[in-house]
C-alpha cells in the first residue's frame, strides 16, 4: 500500500477521533452542572472557568460543535469513499457508506456520548482549551448563524405557555422521586413552590363567617376573654359590623397596655391592611413583608369583608399545615370502612374532585358550598344529593353553614346491577 493510502488511512482514523471529540463535547456541555463548576472556578480551577464561560454562550459552542462534526463527518466520508473505491473498484461507495455509518454511530456518536454522560464536567474541563480555541477560529461562522436563529426565532418564535412549564416541572418532580433523587417531603415541597404562583388569597382565607373579632366597644375584660378563649395573638376589630374592620389588636401590646392602665381597645389596635380576595398569593407575601404586618383583611369586589388571611396561611401553603399549642387537631377528611369519606365543609372542592379524580364543573369553592349548590336551596341533616359520578349526604350544620359532609364514588352500572 502506497504513502498515499496510508495517509489516507491516517486522515480517516482522525476524522473518526474528531467526530468523537465533538459529539462528546455536545453532551457533556448539555449536561454539565454550572453550579459545580462554579465551586470549581473558586477553588481556583482555570480550566472550570473557562468551561463554565463555554457553557454560558451554549448556542455559540453548540453551533461551532455542530459545524466542526458535519465537517470532519463528511471528510472521513470522502476519505473512505476514496479508499474503498482503490480497494474495491466499482463497489468502494457503497462499502464506504456502510463502514462509515458503523464507525460514526459507534466510535463517533453513541460510545463517546455514553462517557460524556457520566462524566461531564471532567469531558467539559478536559475539552475547554481545544473547543475555545475552534470557537475563535470559527466566529464569522457562528456571527452568520446568529444572525439566522434570529431571524428564525421571529418568525417562529413560540407562545409562552406556563401552564406547559409548570407540568414539566412537576414531571420532573415526579421523575427525580421515582429514582430516589428527592424523598416525598422534598418532592412536595417544590411542587407548593410551583403552584405557589397559581393561587389567590380566597383560596387560603379564613372566610367571615369563621372569623374570631371584636367590636371596638367591647371592654378590656371581653377582649382578655376572647384571647383567652380563642387562643389567637391577633383579633380584628369592627366598628358596628364586619364590613367596617376599624383595627388588629395585637395580644401582646393589649396585657403590655392593660397592665399600664389603658381603659381602650381603640387606642391600643393598630391600623388593618386590607387586600381584594383576587390578590395572587405570591403578591400577598410581599404585602406581608412590606407592612411589616402578620394579619390583612380579605375585601369582596364590593368593599365588604370576605375574611382575613395571615402569614401563617401562606407558609402552610408551602410546607403544609402549621400547628401551634392551641390548635385542635382535626382530620379535614376521614375515609370509613364503606369506601365513602367524611369531609369538612371548608376543604376546597378542587382538591376534594381532585383526589376522586372527578373534573370539577361546578361553581362553589368549599364542599359545603357544593352541597347547597347541587341541592339547589340551604341543606338540612342527612339531605341527601348527588351529580352524575359522585353522591353525599350532609351530616353536620352550624345553623345555615354545612360543616361536614360524607361523599362516596357511584358504582359502575354493571357493577350495580350484578
Amino acid at each position: 500500500m502506497s504513502t498515499t493510502m496510508w495517509v489516507l488511512v491516517a486522515a480517516l482514523f482522525v476524522c473518526v477521533a474528531l467526530s468523537a471529540f465533538f459529539s462528546s463535547s455536545e453532551t457533556a456541555y448539555s449536561a454539565v452542572s454550572k453550579v459545580r463548576l462554579k465551586m470549581l472556578q473558586a477553588d481556583g480551577s482555570k480550566r472550570a472557568a473557562l468551561a463554565l464561560k463555554l457553557a454560558e454562550d451554549y448556542d455559540k459552542l453548540l453551533t461551532t460543535i455542530l459545524v466542526g462534526n458535519n465537517v470532519v463527518n463528511i471528510a472521513g466520508t470522502s476519505i473512505a469513499t476514496v479508499l474503498f473505491t482503490a480497494w474495491v473498484g466499482n463497489y468502494g461507495a457503497t462499502v464506504s457508506t456502510v463502514v462509515m455509518t458503523v464507525l460514526v454511530l459507534i466510535f463517533g456518536e453513541v460510545s463517546p456520548k455514553a462517557l460524556a454522560k457520566e462524566s461531564p464536567e471532567r469531558i467539559a474541563m478536559s475539552f475547554a482549551p481545544v473547543l475555545n480555541m475552534i470557537v475563535k477560529l470559527l466566529l464569522p461562522v457562528n456571527a452568520l448563524f446568529k444572525l439566522w436563529r434570529r431571524l428564525l426565532s421571529r418568525v417562529f418564535k413560540p407562545q409562552e405557555d406556563e401552564s406547559r412549564i409548570e407540568a414539566e416541572l412537576m414531571t420532573m418532580v415526579d421523575e427525580a422521586e421515582h429514582e430516589g433523587d428527592m424523598d416525598a417531603h422534598e418532592g412536595e415541597l417544590i411542587r407548593s413552590a410551583i403552584e405557589f404562583n397559581d393561587l389567590d388569597v380566597l383560596s387560603i382565607m379564613t372566610p367571615r363567617v369563621d372569623v374570631t373579632a371584636l367590636e371596638d366597644t367591647a371592654s378590656m375584660e371581653v377582649a382578655a376573654d376572647v384571647f383567652r378563649e380563642s387562643g389567637f395573638s391577633r383579633i380584628p376589630v369592627y366598628h358596628e359590623d364586619m364590613d367596617h374592620v376599624v383595627g388588629i389588636l395585637h395580644e401582646k401590646d393589649f396585657y403590655v397596655l392593660q397592665h399600664a392602665g389603658c381603659k381602650d381597645i381603640r387606642q391600643i389596635m393598630a391600623a388593618p391592611v386590607m387586600a381584594p380576595s383576587t390578590l395572587k398569593v405570591s403578591k400577598l407575601l410581599k404585602l406581608f413583608q412590606q407592612t411589616k404586618t402578620h394579619m390583612v383583611v380579605v375585601l369582596d369586589e364590593f368593599g365588604g369583608t370576605e375574611g382575613i388571611v395571615t402569614m401563617e396561611d401562606v407558609l402552610e401553603e408551602l410546607v403544609g399545615e402549621i400547628y401551634d399549642e392551641h390548635d385542635i387537631i382535626s382530620q379535614d377528611v376521614i375515609p370509613l370502612e364503606d369506601g365513602s369519606c367524611l369531609v369538612d365543609g371548608s376543604v376546597q372542592l378542587s382538591e376534594l374532585l381532585e383526589s376522586l379524580d372527578v373534573e370539577d364543573t361546578f361553581e362553589a369553592e368549599t364542599v359545603g358550598g357544593w352541597a347547597a349548590e347541587v341541592l339547589g336551596c340551604i341543606p338540612a341533616v342527612s339531605a341527601c344529593f348527588e351529580t352524575e359520578l359522585l353522591c353525599g349526604q350532609v351530616t353536620q350544620m352550624d345553623k345555615r353553614r354545612v360543616t361536614q359532609v360524607r361523599v362516596w364514588k357511584k358504582q359502575p352500572a354493571h357493577m350495580a346491577q350484578a
